[in-house]
């Protein structure tokens, strides 16, 4: 069967929460990439009443294998009690940004995991 891809949203409420829920999925090899998109204004219902709040987006690409694991990861990370996890899949694509997609989310045997501690999304 061949390979199903997902775009995966969230949101959070500070942009260092967004940066390490991202960090934490390429770390881990459950999303290729992950985009943080923000401040953007979101309103919504909570617990009956209206409410308005500044969010950071984060777009987490992968393979819908990894969806589940991804969902978790976000779930444990995350400081809403009801967090946000939507995946859309992805109908049709770049052949070649896909195949790095799947590529990107395959465990590496002699790999440790480690991101580069330089390259702190939060503070970009």
């Amino acid at each position: 069967m061949a390979q199903s891809y997902v775009q995966v949203t969230t949101t959070t409420d500070s942009r260092p929460e967004a940066a390490e829920l991202a960090k934490s999925a390429v770390a881990e090899r459950l999303a290729a990439c992950a985009q943080l998109v923000g401040p953007i204004a979101s309103t919504y219902w909570w617990e009956g009443e209206i409410e308005s709040a500044e969010e950071w987006m984060v777009v987490f690409k992968t393979t819908a294998d990894h969806f589940d694991e991804l969902a978790s990861l976000i779930t444990d990370g995350h400081s809403y009690d009801t967090p946000e996890i939507i995946a859309t899949p992805v109908v049709a694509g770049s052949m070649d940004y896909l195949a790095w997609v799947a590529e990107q989310t395959e465990p590496d045997p002699d790999e440790d995991n480690d991101i580069d501690e330089d390259a702190d999304l939060a503070d970009a």
